[in-house]
């Protein structure tokens, strides 16, 4: 087969979720699938400096197209679009991946614009896309609610998790976690953690209460560690931190690098994720992987995700969560059960089974054409 992908989402070098996917998705299809070809189709603009694919040369398969002018593919076996995008035309068989329907689901957490240009790329999917791939059930069920497409058509392929980023640390690397959080960026004494894009469908506005009330117990001396880019719509959270006086408690770090982050999951306390919906989430599975206990949502894929591996709560709720996180702040041997359970649930996703099973869908299409 001949198997383009779109490679837009990984041109910088700062990646979220669809990045991440994407990358280690065309890192792992190079791994494992040396017998077919790959065209790594990247619109960019030709003076555009600051995108550039990255180098995937170590697989002779895998061939780089910078498209400075817009000419697009053609005379490929499939195209994948990693996340949704603007369809075009192309001849052989198209499959689009589906992270979530987050502007149907909860439009509360998109502007206008934002809601427009993704229900035209929604629907030029549901006209023209062969198969699409969706990350979870969650996202399936989603998808069908709010589409007329047949359920043939639709595939659920988990996303992986990268274990070699993502690990528990020996003691001596622990150690050195803390020096280097403590200088890198100010954290200096025990904290819980969150990570993700400050918006308002990750409910730091309820995390923020939650942990209020923990701290007014005095369960829990330590900060709250808020790790991730400022999105969109949050200008009241510096006035609700205020109003909760817990100003001292919170340490926003921004984004932070990789290594940063497996150090933060490492010695976090507890990662709470209290997200109101999510099409996967992406940070519990991490937060598994480096042996951490984990507060998340019951709701949409969170608790799908987790499985029985964390707690999970009514993410509506702040006094349930700040319960949650007291019942695992004093009771060790529950915590331990917990942080094992997320170890072992962890060993259950990889990019590997991702890619795998990504290319179970492309042959489908192919052989059935």
């Amino acid at each position: 087969m001949r198997i383009a992908i779109n490679c837009r989402s990984i041109l910088l070098s700062q990646r979220t979720g669809i990045g991440r996917y994407t990358y280690h998705l065309i890192d792992a299809l190079g791994r494992i699938d040396p017998a077919n070809d790959y065209i790594l189709h990247a619109p960019k603009g030709i003076f555009d400096f600051k995108r550039r694919l990255p180098d995937f040369s170590d697989y002779k398969n895998l061939q780089r197209y910078p498209d400075y002018f817009n000419q697009g593919i053609s005379r490929y076996d499939v195209y994948h679009f990693p996340c949704p995008d603007e369809m075009g035309t192309f001849s052989g068989k198209l499959v689009v991946t589906i992270h979530d329907l987050i502007y149907k689901a909860y439009p509360q957490a998109h502007t206008p614009q934002t809601i427009a240009l993704t229900e035209k790329f929604m629907q030029g999917i549901a006209a023209k896309a062969d198969q699409i791939i969706c990350i979870s059930e969650n996202t399936r069920r989603d998808l069908h609610r709010y589409f007329d497409i047949p359920e043939a058509k639709s595939t659920v392929v988990y996303n992986g998790v990268d274990h070699t980023m993502f690990y528990p640390l020996s003691d001596q690397q622990r150690q050195q976690a803390q020096e280097d959080l403590k200088n890198q960026l100010g954290i200096m004494g025990p904290f819980m953690l969150f990570v993700g894009t400050i918006e308002p469908r990750k409910n730091l506005g309820g995390l923020l209460e939650a942990f209020a009330l923990l701290k007014s117990k005095k369960i829990f001396e330590g900060q709250l560690v808020i790790a991730g880019m400022e999105g969109w719509m949050m200008q009241g959270l510096g006035e609700l931190v205020q109003r909760l006086n817990i100003e001292q408690d919170i340490l926003f770090a921004g984004f932070v690098s990789d290594v940063q982050l497996r150090q933060l999951y490492n010695r976090a306390e507890i990662f709470v994720f209290p997200s109101l919906y999510e099409g996967f989430g992406f940070p519990i599975l991490e937060a598994f992987c480096c042996g951490a206990a984990v507060v998340t949502s019951s709701t949409s894929s969170c608790g799908e995700v987790a499985a029985d591996a964390a707690l999970a709560v009514d993410p509506q709720d702040p006094k349930a969560m700040a319960e949650a996180m007291e019942r695992i702040l004093t009771d060790a041997t529950f915590k331990a059960s917990l942080q094992q359970a997320g170890l072992k649930r962890a060993q259950e996703f990889s990019f590997e089974k991702t890619a795998r099973n990504t290319l179970d869908v492309y042959r489908r299409l192919v052989n059935h054409a």
